[in-house]
């Protein structure tokens, strides 16, 4: 028989099985990998994060501004209030910063999405702030605020892709250089806040 007229089937997948497998296996080599949740905090420990690492509040004296909160955590959940008292002309904020690692030294996340949290709001404006090495002056990627029912927990997702900065040129998010997660409470007159979070990471 001369093999040249006759070439192998398994060389041309013509059949319907053989054109099914093949899809199949280009689909599985286009999928992209898929990353397990990552748990940032479930404030089991009143002071430290999972990552063994100091809860901190940032205020915004830096700014001109005069806000000044608490945090304390009880029974598995953080619980920060306090009040914003903008300066003359600028906002007032606080900010509940978790670090990613020691130093703020940059973590990669790619293949993950964004920011999940169990959270209540019970007072005033709370957003979602994912910091970066890359973002130089402080505008870091942040959510629109929090919306939902007052005074219940609530499963909240946030999309990296959502993530705004606020003043400066919109640029993409570099999930090769994330160095924290913030919760930040910001207004631009007097006000009050309070919230409360027991489970923080992303998916």
């Amino acid at each position: 028989m001369n093999t040249e007229q006759h070439p192998s089937r398994t060389l041309r997948p013509t059949t319907p099985l053989g054109l099914l497998l093949a899809v199949a296996a280009l689909s599985l080599t286009a999928a992209p990998p898929v990353v397990a949740p990552l748990l940032i905090d479930d404030y089991s420990d009143p002071t430290k994060n999972r990552s063994g690492l100091e809860r901190l509040l940032i205020d915004d004296k830096m700014v001109g501004s005069s806000s000044k909160a608490t945090q304390r955590c009880t029974n598995g959940v953080l619980f920060v209030q306090g009040n914003l008292v903008p300066g003359r002309g600028v906002p007032a904020f606080i900010s509940q910063a978790s670090l990613l690692a020691p130093d703020g030294k940059p973590q990669d996340l790619t293949g993950h999405q964004g920011v999940r949290l169990r959270v209540k709001v019970i007072q005033g404006l709370l957003c979602v702030q994912v910091a970066s090495a890359s973002v130089t002056n402080f505008d870091y990627h942040a959510s629109p605020p929090i919306a939902g029912k007052r005074g219940e927990f609530q499963e909240v997702k946030v999309p990296f892709k959502d993530m705004k900065r606020s003043w400066s040129e919109q640029t993409p998010l570099n999930l090769k250089t994330l160095t924290s997660v913030n919760l930040i409470s910001f207004g631009m007159a007097k006000d009050a806040f309070a919230y409360e979070v027991d489970e923080l990471g992303f998916y």
